[in-house]
């Protein structure tokens, strides 16, 4: 016989014992065989039966679905774990980035400001030519200048002190005029 046949005549026996009603013959019999008025008892021992059968028979899948709602929770956690471990990596990239760029901003610092005391010699350097080169140029016009004011004196007071007269002059005559003159 098999499973189902047991749990079904477990099941319907005390049922057909019990199904009649009032004073009948079947009462009667129970009566005298158990000596009860109720039938409290069988009642309690059918639903005991009712739920140990539920539990032989339900056992099977309620077993495998707590086994299979186990590994789902278990593999939510295995993701949910490799998400953060993830994120972890993540985080620590992150940081030696922001590290490798916290020291290439100093790097790049140190070359700006050497950069800038490098171009600060730089301008000082042509600044202190061009200053050089604008006195040469100064003084080499004030040089020129100086010869021209000598130059226009000079012809000036050979203009106002020679005549056509006075050409048989000798040198230190005109020597001693351009020297009045001048001084």
């Amino acid at each position: 016989m098999n499973r189902y046949a047991k749990v079904f005549m477990l099941l319907t026996i005390p049922a057909l014992l019990l199904a009649g009603g009032g004073e009948n013959e079947l009462a009667q019999k129970y009566f005298e065989l158990t000596g009860r008025h109720t039938d409290f008892v069988p009642r309690l021992f059918n639903f005991i039966l009712l739920v140990v059968l539920l539990v032989y028979l339900l056992k099977e899948p309620l077993k495998k679905f707590l086994q299979d709602r186990t590994e789902s929770i278990a593999k939510q956690l295995a993701e949910i774990e490799a998400k953060r471990q993830a994120a972890k990596d993540e985080k620590a990239k992150a940081l030696e980035s922001l590290e490798a760029a916290k020291l290439k901003a100093n790097e790049i610092l140190d070359d700006a400001k050497k950069e800038l005391s490098l171009i600060k010699e730089n301008i000082k350097k042509h600044a202190e030519a061009e200053v050089e080169a604008l006195e040469k140029v100064f003084n080499d016009k004030c040089e020129i200048e100086q010869r021209k004011v000598v130059r226009e004196t000079t012809i000036n007071i050979l203009d106002k002190n020679i005549d056509t007269s006075d050409i048989p002059l000798d040198a230190s005559k005109i020597v001693n005029i351009v020297t009045k003159e001048v001084a």
